[in-house]
């Protein structure tokens, strides 16, 4: 143990002589002589096996902490990016080609306002249809209603056609698209413009001191079906009620003692 202690304390003051041996260079000195303000310079020491400050230590608390900032700005400019990219596409002019072309590829078309003169909602009929709207398909049939993600370019009481139509069909017969239907026309008006309940996010990193909580409200268009066409309609008889099939009464069988 003493040999050992003797060798630390030579070490120590070898180390100390070689660095105060050390001059700093001529043109750091030249140029601490010209400033009227001097700055106190300090000499890079060369990096030895027996120079214990040659090593920095880094500490966890530091190092998660950088972590966590890192991801916390990496977050921070994804949404930025994101309500950027919202804000440049609302702010957009579209011309009247583009804004069809961007509907037809959604799956409508804007035919027009309503106007109090039309009559475009009919009876019941018993005909179905599968129409797709964006990413989503819908069973509708006449006067059914149905939420969609926000359909841009069309406001209250507005004529939409859904020209997506995937299947029709009825009780006397069913018509099958390869993927589409083109002469089936589905007929559709916007009843408004709303709101979906709020939906929670929350993140969480266990051991890092990070909780992030959000709230989203999806933006929906509600539609009401009008009209199917390209499908032959069946005739409805209003002349009374189906007649029903009369029940077999079950018949009593006598049995002997």
């Amino acid at each position: 143990m003493a040999h050992r202690r003797c060798l630390q304390s030579f070490v120590r003051h070898a180390t100390a002589l070689i660095c105060l041996r050390k001059s700093p260079p001529l043109s750091t000195l030249g140029i601490l002589t010209t400033k009227p303000n001097p700055v106190i310079t300090t000499p890079k020491l060369e990096p030895s096996w027996f120079s214990p400050w040659s090593h920095f230590r880094h500490f966890s608390s530091s190092k998660s902490d950088d972590s966590d900032n890192e991801v916390e700005v990496e977050e921070s400019s994804d949404g930025e990016a994101e309500n950027d990219e919202v804000a440049a596409d609302l702010d957009r002019d579209y011309s009247p080609e583009e804004k069809e072309a961007e509907a037809a590829a959604i799956g409508y078309k804007v035919v027009g306002p309503l106007q109090r003169s039309d009559r475009v909602f009919k009876d019941y009929e018993p005909v179905f249809a599968v129409v797709q709207i964006g990413s989503h398909q819908f069973k509708v049939s006449n006067g059914d209603s149905i939420f969609t993600e926000r359909l841009k370019f069309c406001e209250v009481n507005d004529k939409l056609i859904l020209n997506k139509v995937l299947l029709l069909g009825s009780p006397t017969q069913t018509i099958i698209g390869r993927p589409i239907l083109p002469d089936a026309v589905v007929h559709a008006v916007v009843e408004e413009h709303a709101l979906d309940a709020k939906v929670i996010i929350f993140k969480k990193k266990r051991r890092k001191n990070y909780r992030r909580t959000k709230g989203h409200r999806q933006e929906l268009t509600k539609l009401r079906i009008t009209d199917i066409q390209g499908i032959e309609k069946p005739e409805i008889k209003t002349d009374g009620k189906p007649l029903k099939a009369d029940a077999k009464k079950p018949e009593k069988v006598a049995t002997t003692a």
